[in-house]
């Protein structure tokens, strides 16, 4: 735990009371601060009394004057005010343990901390918990927490999650539940181990105990899996069986709560090579962040921004670069833009051989696998990516290489796109 007041956000609340850098926020409220969860919380008050200690020990009280929901302004040594909580568990699909070797140190930690799922929408397995942290999740209300649920038999979640304490967690499920917490959950579905009969008591137990939401996605299978559990990957049947048993009790969750409650991601209607359901089937995206309505958010979003070209545009060709899976979808939105605009673009599809072909979206393509497939195309005078290829908030692809790498290599000027239909139409158009 570490509550040391780095640094002071200029003209904030804290600011303005008197705060200095260097002190300790020991309360707020006389409630103790423990990390950044107590520090959201206790400090969402208006005018809240802060007791905070300084460098020699002594201590003070002070009123911060504020309205209510205004950041109180102070920086810590670290976002969490501790260190993130690393998980325990050793999941047999753990994408984690399928990384390439030579990889960022950052993307071999696995992290289980119940503070990040709240503040940045992390999925945990609920088995990291202390009955301190779930009494305080219960007592502040915190919602919604994001689960990572995979089975609810007891037996086969210890399995899954190589953990014991993955059939003991399911207890706190039932907690969070009971007590009104908003909980969204996600199952990577594994052949032979959750589908089937294992799946519909999954569901059936989530429904009863108050999740708000789940998406259903396959599991993901690298070429780095020597030494790991055998697992195969969903195949076009197993897909299609999967949808038409999620559909089924999705459509007797919406008689009964009003909400479908399961939706499989775009992944699997891919695989089973079915048509993505309509915009109304997804409920305004309550899983999208999970690639459930993805796609068909963007083609709706794509469509709006279409119907309002009034004529041709004058940009050069393009070439947008994506995944093996999204390819389809890409080409025929990019052919849609020509014939209302004129502008030419095709769609290329990487192949990632930095993973293996078993691994087709684009959030995980390379800048290495891009420049050695695209080198000596006609790429015309542009090339889109999507932002999901490349590190949050950076221009950083998973093997390291940087946009510019990409840019010197090709001799193109690539441009970025969000995951956004109307910003893939601007960037076609070459507005953006």
């Amino acid at each position: 735990m570490s509550t040391l007041i780095t640094s002071i956000d200029r003209r904030s609340p804290a600011e303005r009371a008197g705060v200095r850098p260097g002190e300790r926020l020991l309360s707020i409220n006389s409630r103790a601060v423990e990390d950044v969860l107590d520090y959201r919380f206790f400090g969402y008050d208006a005018n809240p009394l802060l007791e905070l200690e300084a460098p020699d020990g002594s201590r003070r009280s002070l009123r911060v004057k504020k309205p209510e929901g205004t950041d109180l302004g102070l920086n810590f040594e670290t976002y969490l005010m501790d260190k993130p909580r690393p998980c325990a568990n050793h999941c047999l699909f753990c994408f984690v343990d399928q990384m390439a070797p030579g990889c960022r140190d950052t993307l071999y930690f696995k992290d289980d901390d119940a503070r990040l799922s709240f503040l940045m929408g992390n999925y945990i397995t609920l088995t990291n918990l202390s009955d301190r942290e779930v009494r305080r999740i219960i007592e502040l209300r915190i919602s919604p927490i994001n689960v990572s649920v995979h089975a609810t038999d007891p037996k086969l979640r210890s399995v899954l999650l190589g953990s014991r304490a993955g059939g003991e967690s399911l207890a706190v499920m039932r907690r969070l539940g009971e007590a009104g917490i908003a909980m969204n959950g996600q199952i990577v579905l594994c052949p032979g181990y959750n589908d089937g009969e294992q799946l519909q008591r999954t569901m059936e137990d989530m429904a009863a105990w108050g999740f708000n939401s789940c998406s259903i996605v396959p599991v993901g299978l690298t070429k780095f899996r020597e030494g790991l559990s055998r697992l195969r990957p969903v195949d076009r049947e197993t897909a299609n069986q999967v949808i038409g048993q999620v559909d089924a009790f999705g459509a007797r969750c919406l008689e009964r709560y009003g909400s479908r409650k399961f939706f499989c991601s775009d992944e699997l209607y891919i695989r089973a090579g079915r048509d993505l359901p309509e915009e109304v089937y997804y409920e305004e995206y309550v899983q999208i962040e999970n690639g459930v309505g993805m796609l068909r958010s963007l083609m709706a979003e794509f469509e709006a921004g279409l119907r309002l070209e009034d004529g041709g545009a004058e940009a050069s060709p393009y070439t947008i670069a994506t995944g093996v899976s999204a390819r389809p979808f890409l080409q025929d939105l990019a052919d849609r833009a020509r014939e209302r605009t004129g502008v030419r673009g095709q769609v290329v599809a990487i192949e990632n051989d930095f993973f293996g072909h078993t691994i087709d979206v684009a959030g995980l393509v390379t800048g290495g696998d891009l420049i050695a497939q695209l080198r000596g195309r006609d790429l015309g005078a542009r090339l889109l990516i999507p932002v999901n290829m490349l590190r949050h908030g950076g221009d950083v692809f998973l093997d390291d290489l940087r946009v510019v790498d990409v840019e010197k290599a090709l001799g193109v000027p690539v441009t970025v796109v969000e995951q956004d239909g109307f910003d893939l139409l601007e960037s076609m158009v070459g507005r953006k």
